[in-house]
């Protein structure tokens, strides 16, 4: 399958190509041509076209003179000029030692309606605690400094389960990976209370995968799935020193018939949690 490897900042942000989009959807549906909006505005054509290709970050100044070409008004007015707040660069453009990947990664997930996560080694990041990332850290042999930054980015991504509308997140995790100490046993019975406390919300469900279901598909590898309101949704596939982030339509569906595979052999949220504080318990007794 085809992907799409983002290993430099000179790529555009997920945040810029999707304002970029939405952007050029309302000219085309007014039916105008790139020449004709920028004539309207004075500017040369070749700028339109990087705006909308992401080739170029969109000052506000520019999305509210393009928004008053195509008559957008109101609150979808108001939604667009917070989008090309948001294509700034945020907090983890900062972290020293966290890989692109990483960051791109960071913005997806600050767009994105829904996100759905299968992890057969570890616990997902977004639910992951402090000192369980650390551990991780520590056993992939990340430096102190490095360690750090991704701890705190890591915390930092988890920022958008607590929004006011955060997206709807759904994680599957194989068995082995709640049973493989990182940090010691208290540190993993932390952990997994804080997994149970996440499935207490609302807009969060975790499943698990029992270790009784021996093999099944999904142990070459973990993947994310990320959805968006008005864009194509986007597979991340994380490597060790490496993401792939996979756009086509039909590589998107064939992850989402993975996910239906994944959740036949799955326990149900019900039993997940069932599963998971039982063996919160056998860590309480160690």
């Amino acid at each position: 399958m085809r992907g799409v490897v983002m290993p430099s900042r000179s790529r555009p942000t997920i945040a810029v190509r999707g304002l970029a989009g939405e952007l050029k959807a309302l000219r085309q549906a007014l039916g105008l041509s790139v020449r004709g909006v920028a004539d309207r505005l004075g500017w040369p054509p070749s700028k339109l076209s990087r705006i909308e290709t992401g080739r170029q970050g969109i000052r506000i100044e520019d999305v509210a003179a393009l928004l008053v070409v195509y008559e957008v008004v109101g609150d979808e007015r108001e939604r667009l000029l917070a989008m090309s707040e948001r294509s700034e660069p945020g907090w983890w453009e900062v972290l020293p030692g966290l890989p692109v990947e990483s960051r791109t990664l960071i913005q997806l997930e600050a767009e994105a309606t829904g996100v759905f996560n299968f992890e057969p080694l570890l616990v997902p990041g977004l639910l992951q605690t402090a000192d369980y990332t650390r551990a991780v850290m520590q056993a992939c042999g990340v430096n102190d400094e490095d360690a750090q930054s991704r701890v705190r980015a890591r915390l930092g991504r988890q920022a958008i389960l607590a929004r006011e509308e955060p997206p709807e997140l759904r994680v599957i995790i194989d068995e082995g990976a709640l049973r493989r100490v990182l940090g010691g046993p208290w540190v993993m019975a932390r952990q997994l209370r804080h997994l149970l406390d996440a499935a207490d919300r609302p807009t969060v469900t975790v499943q698990v995968i029992p270790l009784a279901v021996g093999g099944y598909t999904g142990l070459d590898g973990p993947f994310a799935i990320l959805d968006f309101r008005r864009n194509q949704s986007i597979v991340h596939l994380e490597h060790k020193i490496s993401g792939l982030f996979l756009e086509e339509p039909e590589q998107v569906s064939y992850f989402r018939q993975e996910i239906d595979k994944l959740d036949a052999v799955a326990s149900s949220p019900t039993e997940s949690v069932k599963l998971i504080a039982q063996i919160v318990r056998t860590f309480d007794r160690e």
